[in-house]
């Protein structure tokens, strides 16, 4: 795995999580159950743990392409919920059914490519509501975001690791990251590459984290 570059102040080794991801929880389901939100749209969900995260997937997928993704946060202590609309609306209500149906104070938002933009709307608008955002081929403005921490990732390759570099600069608060996975893939398409593995292990680390 490439070692991660931090900004200042930044404590957390993404590369532990190589060590990490083999232990599994009984809270995990390997089945999604549909759940309706609040604003009448979809979601799929998964596990039972005490962490809660929303998965916003990018424009030519759906919320059943986070299946494998999901599977393995739920196998270790977390309550996933993948939105089937790609909207800050929906992840709103998706944070908020974790919140107040399942009971979870702390709820983490990772969006995909053009799914990020949701998740940058509902971190800037309602930062009140995300322990953490992380963003996967992404971009945007984010000087205007909380102090929570932020994870920024991409392949090393694409186009958007100059624009997750950027990121990690230019947003605010001491505990955010930068990833840039093996490989020239394309957000969610990354998890299919030869750096899936490695993305994979530093997402379950940086979500350990807070867990």
């Amino acid at each position: 795995m490439r070692p991660i570059r931090t900004r200042p102040l930044v404590t957390l080794l993404l590369g532990l999580a190589l060590g990490a991801c083999g232990a599994s929880t009984p809270s995990a389901s390997a089945v999604a159950a549909t759940i309706s939100l609040a604003n009448g749209s979809a979601a799929l969900l998964w596990g039972s743990g005490q962490y809660g995260v929303v998965l916003v997937h990018g424009a030519v997928y759906d919320a059943a392409s986070w299946g494998a993704q999901a599977q393995t946060f739920a196998e270790h202590g977390m309550t996933v919920l993948a939105v089937e609309q790609a909207d800050a609306e929906s992840v709103g209500a998706a944070i908020g059914y974790l919140r107040d149906d399942r009971g979870l104070p702390r709820v983490a938002v990772l969006g995909a490519s053009a799914g990020s933009a949701a998740a940058l709307a509902v971190g800037r608008d309602q930062p009140e509501l995300v322990d953490q955002l992380i963003l996967l081929s992404g971009g945007g403005d984010v000087a205007s975001l909380g102090d929570f921490p932020k994870l920024f990732a991409a392949s090393q390759g694409e186009p958007a690791a100059s624009e997750a570099e950027r990121m990690a600069a230019d947003a605010p608060g001491d505990w955010n990251a930068l990833y840039l996975a093996p490989g020239s893939a394309h957000a969610q398409a990354i998890f299919g590459s030869e750096g899936g593995s490695a993305l994979l292990d530093a997402l379950v680390a940086r979500l350990e984290e807070r867990r």
